[in-house]
């Protein structure tokens, strides 16, 4: 306790000093100038003032600490990272991602001296971070992830209910509507289709067509330079994947009736192992020709999938989806936390990006159970799909498939879904891949 009320008091006195002290500028540089000082030791005007070289080292040492550089957009941001650590920490909301971000957004914001030299900022040639930052910016760190999660992902429920592909497809209609929105509201098309992307729930796929379309160097053909908005666009997507549990479960109740939440669906069916390792093959070279832009991520989902599923890498697949994808993870949420400066982050489109964020994420949940209930029409009734595993068909894996898993046990403690939402929540993830790889096709 005396330690923690030292620092205070020597805070304190450092801010009277600079409160009585006010610094003072010389009318030609703006600041006072040591080096003339020095040259022209004898100059009858030079006058030695005791105490006077203390009083500017400290005014010198006051201008470089970040209460001299605070502003209120420093501590904003300050605050939304301390709520993100305090959402992780509390109610569990995907901590994994919302703790490297939060402490990213301390690191992004905390108040230095601008033009300095000092090599601090994200988007300062030659910091640490923007070397770390360069993962991010080309499109390195996504792909990575898609690894991992393709080491971890079991595809067996969708192999052995096929047609649940069709959800996930149905749910990316979020990203069109989205692309469309953002163009209506004054967007460029190449930072539409970057925010049209947060439909899909899928953060490394945000980050990746951002890092691409809407990254603060392409020239569009009027000679008009993009905005940088991967920093909005990735802490948009990552903070409604964390918010599943709270804005899906009312939407899902709000289309489907209590009779419908309670139809329970036919068992999966045993998957050999042939059709385990078939499948990533033939779907790697089915999208990639469909899509060849989406290879980066697509290519490494699978490439995951077959190291797992061979049975022969063993030890990469362990690779790949523990230490692998936990340092990426750590790499990318803390450059993209650390990616909103204030004085980047806080803009009217960062504004615009959220509330289309969440309107996307909105009409890919409801754009996958309502056509989980039209394809109920066409199904006999032994065959009828339970239409809140519609919305898994967003790409928040497995996060949207357990929403959907306790919004059926809810209705009916002995129904469980979620092997049944998982099929359309990987098939999500390839859907929104195949979507980014065909916005980026048209508009790069």
């Amino acid at each position: 306790m005396r330690r923690l009320l030292t620092i205070f008091g020597i805070i304190s006195i450092l801010g009277l000093i600079s409160f009585t002290f006010p610094t003072t500028t010389t009318e030609s540089t703006g600041s006072t100038d040591y080096t003339e000082l020095q040259a022209a030791p004898n100059h009858q005007n030079t006058t030695v003032v005791p105490g006077s070289d203390a009083k500017r080292g400290i005014m010198q040492f006051l201008k470089y600490t970040g209460f001299a550089n605070a502003t209120p957009g420093h501590l904003i941001m300050l605050v939304v990272g301390l709520f993100f650590i305090f959402l992780a920490i509390r109610f569990d909301y995907e901590p994994l991602l919302l703790i490297p971000i939060g402490v990213g957004i301390l690191i992004g914001n905390v108040p230095f001296l601008l033009d300095s030299g000092l090599k601090l900022g994200i988007y300062e040639t030659g910091s640490v971070m923007n070397y770390l930052y360069f993962g991010v910016t080309a499109g390195i760190y996504p792909p990575l992830i898609f690894l991992g999660i393709g080491a971890m992902t079991d595809f067996s429920s969708l192999i052995s209910n096929p047609r649940l592909m069709l959800l996930g497809a149905a749910a990316q209609v979020g990203i069109f509507a989205t692309f469309i929105g953002a163009l209506v509201l004054g967007f460029y098309p190449a930072e539409a289709g970057a925010i049209g992307i947060i439909g899909g729930a899928d953060g490394p796929t945000a980050i990746f067509l951002s890092s691409k379309l809407a990254n603060g160097i392409n020239i569009l053909p009027d000679g008009t330079t993009v905005q940088n908005l991967i920093g909005p666009i990735a802490i948009a997507a990552y903070s409604y994947m964390a918010l599943v549990p709270v804005i899906q479960p009312p939407i899902m109740r709000l289309l489907t009736t209590k009779k419908e939440r309670k139809i329970r669906m036919k068992p999966p069916r045993a998957v050999s192992k042939l059709e385990k390792i078939l499948f990533p093959i033939i779907g790697l070279l089915f999208t990639a020709f469909i899509s060849p832009s989406s290879l980066p991520l697509l290519g490494m989902l699978f490439f995951g999938n077959i190291l797992k599923e061979s049975g022969a890498t063993k030890r990469l697949a362990d690779t790949a989806r523990n230490s692998l994808i936990d340092i990426v993870t750590i790499l990318l949420g803390l450059t993209v936390g650390a990616s909103t400066q204030a004085d980047v982050f806080l803009t009217d489109q960062s504004i615009l990006i959220f509330i289309l964020g969440a309107l996307s994420f909105m009409v890919a949940t409801a754009g996958g159970v309502i056509f989980a209930k039209i394809m109920n029409v066409f199904l006999s009734d032994g065959n009828k799909v339970n239409p809140l595993i519609g919305a898994a068909g967003v790409s928040a894996v497995p996060d949207s498939a357990r929403v959907v898993h306790l919004e059926g046990l809810k209705n009916d403690p002995n129904n469980h879904l979620l092997m049944h939402a998982m099929a359309p929540n990987v098939a999500g993830v390839i859907g929104s891949a195949v979507a980014a790889g065909i916005l980026l096709s048209f508009l790069l």
